[in-house]
């Protein structure tokens, strides 16, 4: 023994709340100005290594941005951080380029317009310096390859300039001069004129950037999809309906495989739909997807071809004698993310956050209400049209937070760490604090927590700050950086950009 010197280390506590601060906005758009209906954001998504962000929008159009601090005057990012932590350093991107990923289209068998908005983009692997992504509408995914090409020049014109000064000089003192036409023409002498050559392309060091379609995957949609999610392997992925998800091999666009299909031989007896769909982000056999029902099923690929029968469902039953008009409706499940370790599930009703351990199907082991004060109105929001609204939702890179949108282009950012009472709420703007919700305590299973009691004091038509609530601007998008405390969400047509 050491006299007592010894201390025994106290258990760590949650992680501190986080303070957001504004980074980048881009699209910003002047007070008054009227936004178009194409310009609005419908898709954002990070690439795996944090260093490019691709947003999609309801033109059609993917637009690339790309990480501009990773390297000070040749020095990469990491060496940096390790040489001196206490630089307080953010990601920074800088656009970087676009092209018109679909276009409208008609299906004249249906008598149907197919839409050019993007509804999902996912990043797939790099390869040679290039960049690839799917991209998806409606009905129709498409994989791109974005590389940077060398421009081509005309480095020699096709004059010889000491030569021509020669002929000029010496056909002025000699009667063999070229001669011309009366219209001013040149007339070719049959051995041709030495002075002219054919024009040389060289490889300039200018480069441009060019998007390219790889391939198509088509027609294999009857409805609308929902999701794609790329495999593990990085040769597979899943695109998802209404009713089906499908198997495809990134090599091969004419053929893939229904792997679920939940359309029952009659319509009629139709009960829910397929929500949202993922891979795991690490074991290539398995995925999950949601329905409309507020369950998610967990499908493991190696057990049949037709995968139907899941090998786990998490749902949470409701308390008896609570049931309403909008129970079934504001329990549908809009969207499902895997946690990086692939141990949690977390998944986005209309009213709140889950978060969900794979191993344990009994229930949820967090939930986040997320606008509980609008519980009151859902009246008016299924009169508008809102309670249909489907919110994304997203996981920090170490799994200690997740995050959500809501309206008023708000969005929260929750603590899931054990102990953690962390509950902030940020205003897509350049002052992304000035509509904080004061901390509650630590969000749990029960419905009756006291996030609820702190929004439910607001009255109608405000939230808990007293500010009124806007149902025509929602935050339905936004993705957390996958290794840093730094969230992309869009607002309109608006790209804002915070780290912490």
């Amino acid at each position: 023994m050491n006299g007592g010197d010894d201390k025994v280390a106290a258990p760590a506590g949650p992680p501190q709340p986080l303070e957001w601060k504004f980074s980048q906005v881009f699209g910003e758009r002047a007070a008054g100005e009227e936004v178009q209906e194409v310009d609005i954001i419908s898709a954002i998504e990070f690439d795996k290594s944090g260093d490019h962000l691709a947003t999609g929008d309801r033109g059609g159009r993917v637009v690339l941005f790309e990480r501009t601090d990773s390297k000070d005057n040749g020095v990469p990012r990491r060496d940096l951080e390790r040489m001196d932590n206490s630089l307080t350093r953010h990601p920074e991107f800088r656009y970087k380029t676009e092209f018109q990923s679909h276009e409208p289209e008609f299906d004249y068998l249906k008598s149907l317009e197919i839409e050019e908005k993007i509804n999902k983009i996912k990043w797939c692997q790099t390869a040679n310096g290039a960049l690839f992504l799917l991209s998806t509408n409606d009905k129709t995914i498409k994989f791109w390859k974005v590389q940077e090409k060398k421009i081509k020049k005309i480095s020699d014109m096709n004059v010889d300039h000491l030569k021509a000064v020669g002929n000029v000089s010496s056909s002025s003192n000699s009667s063999s001069s070229i001669p011309y036409l009366a219209n001013g023409g040149l007339s070719i002498p049959p051995g041709g004129i030495p002075s002219l050559k054919l024009p040389v392309v060289v490889t300039s060091n200018e480069t441009s950037l060019m998007a390219r379609c790889r391939r198509v995957y088509a027609h294999a949609h009857d409805y609308h999809i929902n999701s794609i999610s790329n495999n593990s392997d990085g040769e597979t992925f899943i695109s998802a309906d209404d009713l089906r998800i499908n198997l495809w091999n990134l090599e091969i666009s004419n053929q893939s495989f229904n792997i679920v299909d939940v359309k029952p031989a009659n319509m009629e007896d139709l009960t829910e739909v397929i929500t949202s769909a993922e891979f795991h982000p690490t074991h290539c056999n398995t995925l999950a997807y949601s329905s409309s029902k507020g369950s998610i099923r967990l499908v493991d690929l190696r057990q049949s071809a037709l995968c139907d029968s899941h090998t786990k469902i998490f749902e949470e039953h409701e308390a008896p004698g609570s049931r309403s008009f909008f129970t079934e409706i504001i329990a549908s499940i809009s969207d499902i993310k895997f946690a990086k370790d692939g141990r949690y599930i977390l998944s986005r009703d209309y009213m709140t956050l889950k978060l969900w351990d794979i191993n344990m199907d009994s229930g949820p082991v967090a939930t986040f209400q997320v606008h509980e004060y609008l519980r009151p109105k859902l009246c008016d929001l299924y009169e508008n049209d809102s309670i249909f609204d489907k919110f994304e939702c997203c996981l920090s890179g170490d799994g200690l937070r997740v995050s959500t949108g809501s309206y008023s282009n708000l969005f929260r950012v929750f603590g899931c760490a054990p102990g953690s009472a962390e509950a902030t709420t940020l205003e897509a703007s350049k002052n992304p604090m000035r509509r904080q919700v004061p901390t509650p305590s630590r969000p749990s299973r029960s419905l009756g927590t006291s996030i609820t009691r702190v929004v439910r004091r607001g009255a109608d038509g405000v939230d808990a700050n007293g500010n009124s609530f806007d149902f025509t601007t929602k935050l339905l998008h936004l993705a957390w950086h996958p290794t840093e405390n730094s969230i992309a969400c869009a607002a309109a047509n608006s790209l804002y950009m915070y780290y912490a």
